[in-house]
């Protein structure tokens, strides 16, 4: 907002901001489990050094490629653990 435009409206004039990061266009869902599955896919996720959310993104990109139909223009998913010092993730 600017004393000449109150409301917030940009300018057409002006560049737009740039796009997103990757990471902040990633997709939200909203999942319901059984909750003696959701224990299950936590202590796997430990065992794995996984969040919930990451094991269960493993294993829908692992039944995506079993069935022939992972993207190919797919990003890795990063690897389980903490990243190692100095690395940019």
């Amino acid at each position: 907002m600017t004393a000449e435009d109150p409301q917030g409206a940009s300018d057409p004039a002006e560049p737009s901001p740039p796009a997103p990061a990757r990471a902040a266009t990633r997709k939200s869902v909203l999942l319901r489990l059984d909750p003696a599955v959701h224990d299950s896919l936590a202590r796997w996720a430990a065992d794995d050094l996984r969040s919930v959310n990451a094991q269960i993104e493993m294993l829908l990109r692992r039944s995506l490629a079993d069935a022939g139909r992972l993207p190919r223009n797919v990003r890795p998913q990063r690897r389980p653990g903490r990243p190692a010092s100095g690395s940019e993730e």
